[in-house]
């Protein structure tokens, strides 16, 4: 499961890059629902935010999704 997660979380972070921020999670769970499940789109996107590769901001339902500045 782990290398499940950080495949995953590889796939986020280019779409991030590419993208630059992703104003609705959900968006991100979409775009990538064809390839990631759901459960895996957010345990990955905990990992990067753990990590410091992500900065999430917004209230629950409403989060804005972004690459961290140092990355």
């Amino acid at each position: 499961m782990i290398t499940r997660i950080g495949l995953a979380a590889g796939d986020i972070w280019n779409y991030l890059d590419a993208h630059n921020r992703v104003d609705q999670l959900e968006k991100i769970i979409e775009e990538l629902g064809d390839k990631i499940e759901r459960d895996l789109v957010l345990m990955s996107i905990g990992w990067l935010a753990r990590e410091g590769h992500v900065q999430l901001e917004g209230e629950p339902g409403d989060y804005t999704v972004k690459l961290s500045s140092d990355q």
